[in-house]
């Protein structure tokens, strides 16, 4: 009996997504959503510290370098940190591209190739399509520069909140450190209420 694994992405019909008319120019440098993000942020020493830049269309890409404190096995970065990474970077495709804020529902890896310490890794995110409020959205992670070989891939399905979302789930003393401090935050404009 052959089975076939691989399911068609998009799960379900959807239309083209539409790059928001203020989304960050080609080129431009996108600064963390959070200073406290694991994924972005540069307040967490340990952390991925990924860089992402706005590309043509709707597409992104990051870069996360792999240290020591991001080891698994000896010498090899850890899944879940890859995973994570993907997951920064796929979010970020549907942020600062669509304007939305947005949450992940369901992120799938493929590992196809060890990722070791020292070495960075270049994800190009790219959004694949909009039905209401679901976002899918898929990357490959290459090794060596955009024309390196693939070492992971990714894909997910994000789920447009209103910005409420963030005020009702958050811890409040972090809440109460951004009202203090609104420079915790990137100030880029999203549409609130989707």
């Amino acid at each position: 009996m052959t089975r076939t694994t691989e399911q068609p992405w998009p799960p379900l019909p959807t239309e083209a997504p539409e790059r928001h008319a203020d989304a960050p120019a080609a080129g431009t440098d996108l600064p963390s959503h959070y200073a406290h993000c694991f994924g972005c942020g540069e307040r967490i020493e340990q952390g991925l510290h990924l860089r992402t830049t706005a590309c043509e269309g709707v597409a992104i890409r990051s870069t996360f370098t792999v240290t020591a404190a991001h080891q698994g096995a000896p010498g090899l970065a850890h899944g879940g940190l890859l995973a994570c990474a993907f997951d920064e970077a796929l979010g970020a495709a549907v942020a600062n591209l669509l304007r939305r804020p947005a949450v992940t529902a369901k992120l799938e890896t493929e590992f196809v190739r060890p990722v070791p310490v020292g070495t960075t890794l270049h994800i190009d995110a790219h959004l694949d399509g909009v039905a209401g409020r679901k976002v899918y959205v898929s990357a490959e992670g290459r090794l060596g520069g955009e024309d390196g070989d693939v070492a992971v891939r990714a894909r997910a399905l994000f789920v447009q909140v209103k910005l409420t979302h963030f005020l009702e789930h958050g811890r409040p003393e972090d809440l109460r450190k951004i009202a203090a401090d609104p420079s915790l935050l990137n100030r880029r404009a999203v549409e609130l209420n989707p």
